[in-house]
Formats: C-alpha cells, structure tokens, sequence
C-alpha cells in the first residue's frame, strides 16, 4: 500500500509542477541545456526493441504490444535511451505518449526529466544499469522470456546478458552499445569525473 500511495503523491506532485510550470511539459525544469546525440539508429533500435539489452527490449516489446509497461521497465528504458545513447528524453516522452494507453503528460514529461536528471529532482548521474537492474528485479528472467521470444529458452544464468553465442543461435541482436563506454562518455559530454 506504501508504494502506491508514493506513487499517487508523484503523480499529484507532477500535476501540480506542470499546473504552475506548463512549460516544463517540453522544456528542461531546471533550465540549461545538454548536448543530446542525434542517433536514429539508435533510437529506432529502442523504439524496436532490438537494443541487444533484454530488460530493454523487454520493456520496449511490452509497451509496442500492450501500450502499457510497468514503472521499473520505464524508468529502465528512458535511463538507457537519455544515458546510454545521450538521445533527448524529449523524443523518449513523445515516443510513450504516442504509445502508452495511460498517457498522461504531467506524469510522463516529469518523469522522463526525473529520469534524464533535467527536471525537478535534478541528479544527471541517476543511471540504471540495465543488466544490474534486470538481474535485480527479475532474477529468473520471466520478464525477458515473455517479452523477447529469442531467449524464452536461455539458461537463467544467460538470459540477463547472452553470450554472443547464444545471441547468435537464438537470432537475438548484439549490444548496440557498450554500457561501460557509453555512460563514460555521458559523463565526460556533462562535465563528470570519470
């Protein structure tokens, strides 16, 4: 009941933010700019689902097919698009307004600036590890089974990160980034120490 009730209190929070900010609908809470990438591979990759990261796809294979996805999915998602591939959380929110049954704009937009670390909570290093969080959250890997039919029958131990064997047998796409690399090079683009 306590994780609802928070959940209520964000939601009513991000009505109220948005009521005497309407701007901060489309624009940065906190002002300032960030020097996002421009990858419509990329973007077309998360889009799709075929990242090579199953808690992503996962996630992006649920929204596409139901128009809904759990709130640990999104915020996984939008931390991968905003951190891993640097692309403007401005597109990840149209993307699931366009696609998500319970779109609400107060909701999505903070949340994704929540996320993006642009918005009212302003922590830019806020970033979720895709493998760490899956594993976490999803330890047998149910989630990625149900979602991303390549790995229905991958060993629990792979299912969270398959091998390039494996990836190559089940027909599943390799990583389009290196997690490592990419959040290195998201902190050196926003002035962090590496």
């Amino acid at each position: 009941a306590e994780a609802f009730v928070r959940q209520l209190a964000w939601r009513d929070f991000y009505s109220q933010v948005l009521y005497h900010r309407p701007e901060s609908s489309w624009s940065n809470y906190r002002g300032g700019s960030v020097a996002w990438n421009r990858d419509d591979e990329g973007f077309a990759a998360w889009t799709s689902g075929l990242t090579g990261f199953p808690v992503v796809d996962a996630g992006m294979r649920q929204l596409a097919e139901t128009g809904w996805m759990h709130n640990r999915a999104r915020m996984i998602t939008a931390s991968f698009l905003t951190k891993d591939l640097m692309i403007d959380w401005r597109r990840g929110a149209r993307w699931f307004l366009s696609s998500l049954t319970d779109g609400d704009v107060a909701n999505n937009q903070l949340g994704w600036q929540w996320v993006a670390g642009t918005g009212t909570d302003t922590n830019p290093t806020r970033i979720f590890n895709p493998t760490i969080q899956s594993k976490r959250f999803d330890p047998t890997g149910a989630y990625i089974r149900r979602w991303v039919s390549e790995l229905a029958d991958v060993e629990d131990a792979e299912v969270h990160d398959p091998s390039p064997l494996t990836r190559a047998s089940t027909g599943y796409p390799l990583p389009i980034v290196d997690h490592r690399e990419a959040i290195r090079s998201y902190k050196e683009a926003r002035g962090f120490k590496v």
